[in-house]
């Protein structure tokens, strides 16, 4: 079994910096950046849960639930990696929409 908890941490951090962010920061592409996020990461906890399947997209549930669809996404993601370059590889992905998202 391989260790997710530095995908849990980068998850958990981003959700908790866009939940302290204020609207108009939520409003000017934060919110849109962490909405791709947990979509990229939904798509490709689905494509290994179930390859034969395919993926469904995660809906708009608007700019305050950002943070949970993150956390959502990015647990459910971390419950099927199998390996730690898998591991690094969503953490990046993580930092880098928390980056663009300017929180």
């Amino acid at each position: 079994m391989v260790d997710t908890t530095p995908l849990t941490r980068a998850v958990e951090h981003f959700a908790d910096r866009l939940r302290a962010a204020p609207q108009s920061r939520l409003q000017r592409g934060a919110a849109a950046e962490a909405l791709a996020l947990a979509r990229r990461l939904a798509r490709w906890a689905q494509s290994l849960e179930a390859p034969e399947l395919q993926p469904r997209e995660m809906p708009d549930a608007g700019m305050f639930a950002a943070a949970d669809q993150v956390t959502v996404a990015g647990h459910d993601l971390a419950l099927v990696l199998t390996g730690e370059a898998e591991v690094e590889e969503a953490v990046r992905l993580v930092e880098e929409a928390q980056k663009r998202a300017g929180v």
